[in-house]
Formats: structure tokens, sequence, C-alpha cells
């Protein structure tokens, strides 16, 4: 079944870190991606921008209205994202502890599914 990780990570974080500190963060991540692919794991992965260049979109009473980011309330962002297989939660999690964003941020484990089922 699908699970999704999300990287949820302070904003900021990336500005603080030292071009080499950004590379080897993100060079990490890409190894880690590499070895779930390896194990037949890996559905889609995607590192996201920052959240000042992010837009939320709601639509009130049928009228659409845009919020340019960054998001005022949000201490954090989300900064990328793992869609694997995994056979249930308890493997999802193990393959999540393995994360190397676990050291600088919060991986976030959500099964995929319809919205109504709980």
């Amino acid at each position: 079944m699908p699970y999704l990780m999300l990287i949820v990570e302070p904003r900021g974080q990336r500005a603080a870190r030292s071009p080499e500190e950004a590379h080897a963060a993100y060079d990490a991540m890409v190894a880690y991606g590499a070895g779930l692919k390896a194990e037949g794991r890996l559905l889609a992965v995607e590192s996201l921008r920052p959240d000042e260049l992010a837009v939320r979109i709601s639509s009130p009473e049928g009228k659409i209205q845009l919020r340019d980011g960054p998001f005022a309330e949000a201490k954090e962002m989300v900064g990328g994202f793992f869609l694997i297989e995994a056979a249930n939660r308890d493997e999802a999690v193990t393959i999540a502890s393995r994360c190397p964003a676990a050291r600088f941020a919060t991986v976030e484990v959500r099964e995929c599914g319809p919205c109504h089922d709980r």
C-alpha cells in the first residue's frame, strides 16, 4: 500500500545553511531516494521550493482567493516528499526512520487512501 512521507522542516533552515551544508543534505536525500528506488519501494519523490514562492487558494462562497507565501502563521513548511510502497504502517515507519531528513526535520508518514475512510 502507498504511504506518503512528508518532509516538514523549519522555515528559514535552508537559508541558514552554507552552500556546502545545503549540497550535502540534498545529496544525502538523493542517495536515500536512489536506495528506495533500488529496493522497488519508491513511487515518486520531489523536493519543493521554499514557501515564499507558494500560493494558497481557497474558494469561500465560490469566490477564488489567492494568498501568496510566505505564510506568517507557519513555523514549518513542507520541503518535499517521498511516495513509497510499504506492506503496512510499521514498515513505512521503519523506512522513514532511515530518511536523512529525520536529522534536521520531521518526517511525517501518512497512509494514502480515500479521505472518508478512517
